[in-house]
């Protein structure tokens, strides 16, 4: 009989964290990071003030798991988008592509990026950068010995195309309609030269 109460215990405690989760964007969504609070953040949901705390030890916590959630889905679309690319185009459009689409497709994400782009770039950046940039390397090393792409200098192309990515999608959330088919487009005609020689 433990098993179904233990079972039962851990789809609560998923519940709960998933509920403080969407309560959460939708708090630094409306209010921004530094005038949201955990007060606010708690009121959204139907849990006990205390609560919060059973899963997130602060603020920080909270914002940094929203923003390594956000990453890991964002990394694990571009980079199935790079790994069925057979050419250079491919490869960089569809990367590309695929990061500003993810950007722009959900609504509340979309609102919290927009609200909260400067504390992202200032002080929760580290919490994504350095697994998409490793696995952007990775890629552009499986192209480059696939023949798909040019020799290069895998180092700087991944960190230059990391941040022109994030720099294109600052600017495409600023942007009323956002313009993914031209953010692809010019982030595209940057590296295409690069990667086709």
């Amino acid at each position: 009989m433990s098993a179904p109460v233990a079972g039962r215990r851990e789809q609560t405690k998923a519940a709960n964290r998933a509920a403080i989760l969407a309560a959460a964007r939708d708090v630094f969504a409306e209010h921004g990071y530094d005038a949201a609070g955990v007060r606010d953040i708690i009121r959204r949901t139907d849990l006990a003030s205390g609560t919060f705390y059973n899963y997130f030890p602060d603020k920080d916590a909270i914002f940094r798991a929203l923003v390594e959630e956000t990453g890991l889905e964002a990394r694990r679309r571009v980079r199935a988008a790079r790994r069925r690319a057979r050419t250079p185009e491919e490869f960089v459009a569809g990367g590309f592509g695929a990061f500003f689409e993810y950007i722009v497709e959900d609504p509340e994400r979309f609102a919290f990026m927009r609200r909260n782009l400067d504390t992202l770039r200032t002080r929760f950046g580290e919490a994504v950068l350095p697994a998409g940039t490793d696995e952007l390397a990775e890629d552009l090393r499986a192209g480059i010995a696939a023949g798909h792409l040019a020799e290069l200098d895998v180092e700087y192309c991944a960190h230059a195309m990391i941040a022109v990515g994030l720099e294109l999608g600052t600017r495409l959330v600023e942007r009323t309609p956002p313009d993914v088919e031209g953010a692809t487009r010019f982030a595209s005609a940057l590296f295409l030269g690069m990667l086709t020689r």
